[in-house]
């Protein structure tokens, strides 16, 4: 229906394809005001408003769980460039801006509340890794921030323990900070990582903070704030920060010839990686002295065009161990990117990071403060605990996740118990003396000070020397076990199979299984929650469980846990005898997985990889006669043997379905002792 008029005063009212244009004198205006009545209430105006109500609502819910999904325990992280295979980009400057936003009126209402300041003058600072989506990310922070109210500071190049010290240290002292980095990832990925001055924040406050953004961002939809009321102060706090550094090394070591260079004479060699850890080169060990010659990729490159920035890296490991020995230096070390983990390599050559590192800190930690407690993940080896137990130290073993161990030696302090050290197994370490930081850099300069200490007071050995009777766990592997469901359930359905397994170990059906006990911690259920008056909020589902038998006792542990980056399960396996992780990887399979139905939510094949590369013979633990002979044929390494043939021995479906199954992943292995050789993949 349409109502036309040759006057040029007309307005036009679109709705439900009908175009009416009606003249502007009051019977007109009358007649339109009716027919839009009539519109709005008819049943099939209303059930039309309804579809798109809904279909409203469903786009806003899946807004919203986009940038819930983009937490990752107390960090945020996502995917800010092209070029991942079956990855879309999700951390977008828009996206920034809204969790920007949300940060700054968490932040401003705390002030207020617990402080009783005026949120007017709530100061920020922000820093950056080399990243190459670092600028655009940076001006929507800023933007964001300031949407909020706050006063916004640009540290420029930065690294992430920078960002909190900007906080304690004087005359800056912010109110909080916020890094933008995604670590050791891929450059196509940036995040997040907040600041106040009593510490980082918690997962439960970062996923408050997203659910807020989530709901700004699905509302606004806008784009990047451009005009700013008050645009970042720019401002050099990495100078500050390396004098801080640099100021430690000289007053602990108190050289008695020359004090303001006490690293003369010690070569030095630095693998930023191309992150932001070539600072501490020329910022701190250049200036006190040392030789630094060999250093390896200083030059900021947010490409990453040598290897990753990661101490946990073989690549970035065995370039830093080629340059000492090539050098004769006295030390080797290893930045990831924002320089919150470090690994090193001693004067022989030896890499030194994961229980090693632990076991290397602990041991200068212990010295200084005899009998305090040690919190690590529960990912750390038997012989780890000897180790510390060895040199009167207490053990705890915690919850994986930087942030939970760090805040377990926070909780243990304020319960009475000493507690000095917090360390995880991919590097972040932890000091009371400093803030309680998991600091790479100020991890490297406890080293560096023992190191000197140890020639002046007389001693020819290395840093090396004191980790010397550590044992080598004989074989130890880690598993992916990826989630087979869309992205929004996959944290369901990785809990459910936590879940499942501790089931499954307490009732008894896998034999020689026990949840692990971590003792005076107050650990308990595999590691699972706190036994105090102040548990923790539990972040990610995860168990621990020792391994026994007749022949051999206990011989082992497998740790089980969901993954807060990825949408799957890490399995670790450790074990003292040969043959121990086959037997348990495959029990976990054969027994759980398989028997508990979880296969058909988990991609198995990691196991059946691994059983696979440890060879076709008889297990030594288990006595099991075969290991995946059907991997072997479906990845081609079996000579002789066809499909058609692989249907004859397993059946014809099954078959068909097992060489058509996927062998994607990763699978980490550390062994000292092998049944065969079989190239690494």
């Amino acid at each position: 229906m349409a109502i036309a008029t040759t006057s040029p005063s007309s307005s036009a009212f679109k709705g439900n394809a009908i175009d009416v244009k009606l003249p502007f004198f009051r019977e007109a205006r009358l007649m339109q005001m009716k027919l839009n009545l009539f519109l709005s209430t008819s049943p099939l105006n209303r059930f039309r408003l309804s579809v798109k109500s809904l279909k409203y609502e469903a786009v806003l819910d899946d807004e919203v769980e986009k940038i819930r999904r983009l937490q990752n325990g107390p960090d945020v992280r996502g995917v800010a460039l092209k070029g991942e295979k079956g990855r879309l980009v999700d951390f977008t400057p828009p996206v920034v801006e809204a969790i920007a936003e949300s940060f700054g009126d968490w932040l401003t209402s705390k002030v207020e509340n617990e402080n009783g300041r005026s949120a007017e003058d709530v100061k920020v600072s922000m820093g950056r890794d080399p990243r190459i989506s670092g600028p655009s990310l940076k001006a929507a922070l800023a933007a964001g921030l300031g949407r909020a109210g706050c006063l916004v500071f640009d540290m420029g190049l930065a690294t992430t323990p920078a960002c909190f010290m900007s906080t304690v240290l004087a005359p800056f002292q912010y109110d909080a900070s916020v890094m933008i980095t995604a670590s050791h990832l891929p450059y196509t990925r940036n995040g997040l990582k907040f600041f106040t001055r009593r510490g980082g924040l918690t997962a439960p406050e970062v996923e408050e903070i997203c659910d807020k953004a989530a709901r700004k961002y699905a509302n606004r939809q806008a784009k990047v704030s451009t005009a700013l009321s008050n645009p970042p102060s720019k401002v050099d706090f990495m100078s500050t920060y390396a004098q801080y550094l640099r100021d430690i090394i000289k007053q602990r070591i108190n050289h008695p010839t020359h004090y303001d260079t006490p690293l003369h004479g010690f070569q030095i060699i630095v693998n930023a990686g191309n992150g932001s850890g070539g600072f501490f080169t020329w910022d701190v060990l250049d200036k006190l002295g040392a030789d630094t010659f060999g250093s390896l990729h200083l030059k900021p490159d947010g490409m990453f065009p040598n290897h990753i920035p990661n101490p946990e890296d073989e690549t970035a490991m065995a370039l830093t161990r080629a340059a000492v020995l090539e050098n004769s230096a006295d030390l080797g070390i290893v930045f990831d990117t924002d320089v919150d983990r470090s690994g090193i390599v001693d004067g022989e050559g030896n890499p030194i990071n994961g229980d090693k590192l632990i076991a290397l800190m602990s041991a200068i930690v212990l010295r200084e403060h005899p009998g305090t407690t040690i919190v690590t993940d529960a990912r750390t080896s038997i012989a780890l605990s000897r180790f510390i137990t060895s040199r009167e130290g207490h053990h705890c073993l915690y919850r994986v996740g930087y942030r939970n161990v760090i805040d377990k030696g926070i909780q243990l302090n304020k319960d009475g118990i000493e507690t000095h050290l917090m360390m995880e197994t991919s590097g972040h370490g932890a000091l009371k003396e400093n803030y309680f930081l998991d600091d790479g850099a100020y991890m490297v300069v406890k080293i560096i000070i023992e190191m000197v200490r140890m020639k002046l007071s007389g001693s020819s050995e290395g840093i090396g020397s004191l980790i010397r009777d550590l044992e080598e766990p004989p074989e130890s592997i880690e598993l992916r076990l990826n989630v087979l469901s869309e992205p929004r359930h996959a944290k369901a359905n990785a809990i459910q199979a936590v879940e499942a397994f501790q089931a499954f170990v307490q009732e008894g059906k896998l034999e020689g299984w026990q949840l692990d006990e971590c003792g005076d911690c107050w650990v308990s259920e595999g590691c699972l929650v706190d036994k105090n008056d102040t548990p923790a909020p539990v972040d990610a589902h995860m168990y621990r469980v020792k391994v026994w038998d007749e022949e051999h006792g206990e011989h082992g542990w497998l740790h089980l846990r969901q993954s807060i980056h990825n949408p799957n399960i890490a399995v670790n396996i450790q074990s003292l005898v040969p043959g121990g992780c086959q037997s348990m990887a495959r029990v976990l399979r054969d027994k759980f997985l398989i028997a508990s139905g979880m296969d058909k939510i988990l991609d198995i094949s990691q196991i059946d990889k691994e059983m696979e590369e440890e060879g076709n013979g008889s297990d030594p633990v288990s006595g099991a006669i075969k290991v995946s002979e059907r991997v072997a044929i479906r990845t081609g390494e079996v000579e002789g043997v066809t499909a058609s043939g692989y249907e004859e021995k397993f059946g014809g479906e099954a078959g068909k379905d097992e060489i058509s199954r996927g062998n994607e992943g990763t699978v980490k292995r550390e062994k000292t002792i092998r049944k065969k050789n079989v190239p690494e993949k």
